[in-house]
């Protein structure tokens, strides 16, 4: 340790580095419902923390955890999505996603508590519908 560095910087370094772990350990041995499952709790995860920057005044952070959700959603969850063998489903979904995207943005640009709510709502019932439909067990196996 340097005289520089304050001990609680390495133990927050080092607890991240071991959630960071767990986290990919996960993702490595996880199914492909479990995988979207993880996506949803990402991106709501994000957007938690975004609405806790925002209240705080804190544009970088919050524009950090935005873009986040956002990427979570756009590269992960809609980029998941099979139009081809979804038909109307899919299609459906996807433009949901899109609106979640597109709420985030206007949260971001405009410090806008309302767009994000609405994206949070819309995402968070998204996701329990896949968890009902999908992945039950994901909320007993793991920390939501």
């Amino acid at each position: 340790m340097t005289p520089s560095t304050p001990r609680s910087t390495r133990g927050t370094r080092s607890v991240k580095a071991y959630a960071n772990v767990g986290l990919e350990t996960e993702v490595m041995s996880a199914p492909p419902e479990r995988l979207i499952s993880l996506l949803f709790r990402g991106a709501l995860t994000a957007i938690a923390q975004a609405r806790f920057h925002m209240q705080a005044q804190r544009i970088a952070e919050r524009g950090a955890a935005l873009s986040k959700a956002i990427d979570i959603v756009d590269s992960g969850l809609k980029a998941s999505i099979n139009i081809e063998q979804g038909g109307d489903v899919a299609r459906h979904l996807t433009a949901a996603y899109e609106l979640v995207i597109r709420d985030l943005l206007q949260a971001n640009l405009h410090s806008d508590e309302t767009k994000l709510s609405s994206a949070e709502r819309l995402l968070s019932d998204l996701a329990d519908a896949w968890r009902t439909a999908a992945d039950p067990s994901f909320g007993q196996t793991c920390a939501q």
